[in-house]
């Protein structure tokens, strides 16, 4: 676990991505390695730690009762690898924060946001079984 694991925005796992077991496969494919490690739980977020949006969104699921695990990119020695494997799936969009749930790509603070406003977030975890409410 990375240092980050005690941060002040309460809850959540924090990973230090160069020593999550899942994530020292064989393969050296960034965007693999962002797949394996985004099924690993319900709800992942890559993350920067100084990155005022990625905490930003940390706390909205902190506040709704949800933990995400968060992997810090800017605290791995490949994280900028990983950063651009998210900029292609996002396309045009900022890299982080980048939010799974149950596995799925929902995106980055814009998208999270919209599901927010327009209530599909709380359906999304409880279907990936990170919200039972």
């Amino acid at each position: 676990m990375s240092q980050a694991a005690e941060s002040s925005w309460g809850g959540g796992n924090y990973h230090n991505i160069a020593t999550t077991r899942r994530a020292s496969s064989s393969s050296s494919d960034p965007l693999e390695r962002v797949v394996r490690l985004a099924s690993g739980s319900a709800v992942v977020i890559f993350s920067m730690s100084t990155c005022c949006m990625c905490h930003a969104v940390k706390r909205l699921f902190c506040g709704m009762g949800v933990h995400p695990t968060v992997y810090e990119l800017d605290q791995d020695p490949k994280g900028k690898e990983m950063e651009k494997a998210l900029s292609r799936l996002l396309g045009n969009s900022p890299g982080v924060p980048v939010v799974f749930i149950g596995g799925k790509l929902i995106g980055a603070m814009d998208r999270v946001m919209a599901s927010h406003i327009n209530g599909t977030l709380v359906p999304l975890l409880k279907e990936a079984g990170a919200l039972w409410l």
